[in-house]
């Protein structure tokens, strides 16, 4: 009968509602407001964080400056992983793109040279990077550092889709090996780094035909380090292989990423395929499906959690400047006690800056604060930090202190122990009443490891 050879053709989709039941697309409730929250965060950050951070140019060191977009923005995924992995097909999926005129270029050769970012808009619609860029109340306007040629590599794609209200996806090109960074025509490493150090979720996607952990995937690795707890790693395309084969390249896939990622857990893995086609006959569909929910269940959490990590975020943030602001006024204090009425002052700083370790200014910041060893910024980094920033150009933080504002450090550290907890208390209010603690959020100096399950 005719209708056999149409099916052989067209290959069948996939249900799926068990994407729109786990992912509450059909539910009309409304959004929680959080705008009263976000305002007291950006007060807290403005009056409390920022003039520190402006005073030690914090910025010239991290490079991270935080804008009001991003304390408004949604939670961010990122998606990274060698080229042809379907990452881009697994955008098209969840939102339902495919065979759509906005869907993301899919194929076997390197078809995502940009990077994009997919967001909620009233239409489709196509943003230039440019116009991204210029945007203040977007969170992407910092990008404008990296420089023309990268501008012209980034997109923006506005859908009018129900999980876009609650978070943005951004596809990143793929890493093709041995590919130089100066091809490019743009610091890819840099760009990186900026979206890692803002996604809530990273999905590092893998093609198990396909396992070559290289060179520039041993860079992304140290790349995300310190973030460990928000990778996830998706073993995709599962479905074309056979269960036995599927089990090695598994073991595999840990065996090479092992030295890599040194934490004490591994990272969640998700075994599925993520595209819209029905899974291949004889596999393991049950399980492939479960996978997926649990991928979909942990994106809601995200999505559910994105106030606590956002105040959380902030406050990782306030901790780094204040550790900052401590080591300059270290230096500073120590150059003062240096130098005399005859001596040289650039020879006096150098001798500091090139062996801080002689004058204890990281161990006597250890030693004094709650400040663990982990945190402490690299020694290289002031030197070049100070390369630009001359010593005498910064004060010490006793004298940073007005009768009717106070001092910025007790500010700071009035911010990180008391405002920002109280802040993540009052969220949780409504919520749940028991889960107020630091456990769930990672609010305290040491994050707890989240990928365990509760």
């Amino acid at each position: 009968p005719p209708e056999e050879f149409e099916d052989a053709s067209e290959p069948t989709k996939r249900d799926r509602s068990h994407l729109e039941n786990t992912l509450k697309l059909n539910e009309e409730k409304p959004a929680d407001d959080f705008s009263g929250v976000l305002q007291r965060l950006r007060k807290i950050y403005h009056s409390s964080i920022k003039p520190l951070e402006q005073s030690y140019r914090y910025n010239e060191l991290r490079q991270h400056e935080i804008t009001d977009g991003e304390i408004t923005s949604k939670p961010m995924v990122l998606f990274l992983g060698p080229w042809s992995v379907g990452k881009s097909s697994m955008i098209n999926y969840l939102l339902g793109l495919d065979d759509t005129p906005y869907q993301l270029y899919t194929g076997a050769e390197p078809t995502t040279s940009e990077f994009t970012v997919i967001m909620h808009g009233p239409k489709l619609k196509t943003i230039e990077g440019i116009v991204m860029a210029a945007d203040s109340a977007r969170s992407f306007s910092p990008l404008e550092k990296f420089g023309q040629n990268f501008l012209e590599k980034l997109i923006g794609i506005e859908v009018p889709h129900k999980l876009l209200e609650r978070v943005t996806f951004v596809d990143t090109p793929g890493i093709i090996e041995n590919r130089k960074q100066q091809e490019r025509g743009y610091p890819f490493n840099d760009v990186c780094q900026w979206f890692i150090d803002r996604a809530d979720l990273i999905f590092v996607v893998f093609d198990p035909t396909k396992l070559d952990v290289g060179l520039e995937l041993e860079m992304l690795f140290r790349q995300l380090k310190g973030r460990e707890s928000q990778i996830r790693i998706i073993l995709n395309k599962a479905d074309s292989l056979a269960t036995q084969e599927l089990m090695r390249v598994y073991g595999a896939l840990f065996w090479s990423l092992a030295p890599l990622i040194n934490v004490t857990e591994p990272p969640r893995v998700y075994v599925s395929s993520f595209w819209p086609h029905e899974y291949h006959p004889d596999t393991h569909k049950e399980l492939f499906l479960k996978e997926e929910i649990s991928l979909l269940e942990d994106l809601n959490q995200v999505i559910e959690n994105r106030m606590e990590n956002k105040i959380a975020f902030i406050r990782q943030h306030a901790i780094r400047v204040r550790i900052h602001a401590l080591l300059v006024d270290r230096y500073l204090q120590t150059y003062k006690d240096k130098m005399t009425f005859f001596s040289d002052g650039e020879l006096v700083f150098r001798d500091i800056v090139e062996d801080p370790d002689k004058f204890f200014i990281f161990k006597s910041i250890l030693a004094k604060t709650n400040v663990s060893k982990f945190d402490l910024p690299n020694r290289e980094a002031y030197k070049d930090f100070f390369g630009i920033n001359p010593i005498t150009s910064f004060k010490l933080l006793s004298q940073q202190c007005s009768y009717m504002g106070g001092c910025f450090l007790e500010k700071i550290e009035k911010a990180i122990t008391r405002e920002l907890p109280d802040l993540l208390g009052s969220i949780g209010l409504g919520k749940k009443p028991n889960v107020l603690s630091c456990d769930i959020t990672g609010c305290g100096e040491t994050p707890k490891n989240r990928y365990r399950k509760p």
